[in-house]
């Protein structure tokens, strides 16, 4: 009854790590790029801006690993054990969905810290806002309507006329309200434990953090 119980996990992690693999693989290109775009670069140049669209067209992807708890569901049904779904099931999902948020988090840590360096620190809640809006609808598009990021250039005429009529609806907006709660929320939690642990190591050289402007990135 073991051997069978733990082999059926086995399968269950076997079939969700391609999946897992990619949607992760896909929510690490938004926080390269921000490395590269906001702590490397300087902007300006035709290069940066192609790099910024790209950021863009691919951050939504990392949040969008919130939705695979559905994924979740799914396995704690066929599976069937308190103790293999706890120990096992859980801390794996939990993981990858904390990974692709927290990529997103970092994304947009250092899409501040590059406003500040250019001297519009007061833009960057408005940022964040705008950008938390934009990435609830492209978790819409990508859960409901199976768009990708690169549709935008494989097909960006479905992604105007078919994606835009869609999210019209009086339901999409409803998800799309909901999603955009969620993101601000998780947000700004995920971003102070994130800015704690950075900010830990200056608290013990005696630097004063305190002072610091809580919208100011200090990683």
């Amino acid at each position: 009854m073991k051997e069978e119980l733990i082999a059926r996990v086995v399968q269950v992690l076997r079939i969700n790590m391609s999946w897992m693999t990619w949607n992760l693989f896909l929510a690490f290109i938004p926080l390269a790029l921000s490395v590269w775009l906001f702590r490397m670069r300087r902007g300006g140049t035709w290069l940066w801006w192609l790099g910024f669209v790209v950021f863009y067209a691919f951050l939504p992807n990392a949040p969008y690993l919130l939705t695979d708890v559905i994924h979740l569901i799914d396995d704690i049904r066929r599976i069937q054990s308190v103790w293999m779904i706890t120990l096992v099931l859980i801390p794996v999902y939990l993981l990858v969905i904390l990974g692709g948020f927290e990529a997103y988090v970092i994304s947009l840590i250092n899409w501040g810290h590059y406003l500040h360096r250019i001297g519009k620190s007061e833009w960057i809640w408005r940022v964040e806002l705008i950008t938390h809006f934009f990435c609830a609808v492209g978790v819409y598009w990508g859960r409901f309507l199976r768009f990708n990021s690169w549709d935008f250039i494989t097909q960006p005429d479905a992604v105007l006329t078919k994606g835009v009529e869609e999210i019209l609806g009086k339901q999409p907006l409803v998800i799309i309200a909901i999603s955009f709660v969620i993101l601000v929320g998780l947000y700004w939690i995920m971003k102070r434990v994130t800015l704690g642990f950075v900010r830990q190591p200056d608290r013990k050289i005696g630097i004063n953090s305190g002072r610091a402007n809580s919208n100011t990135p200090n990683i």
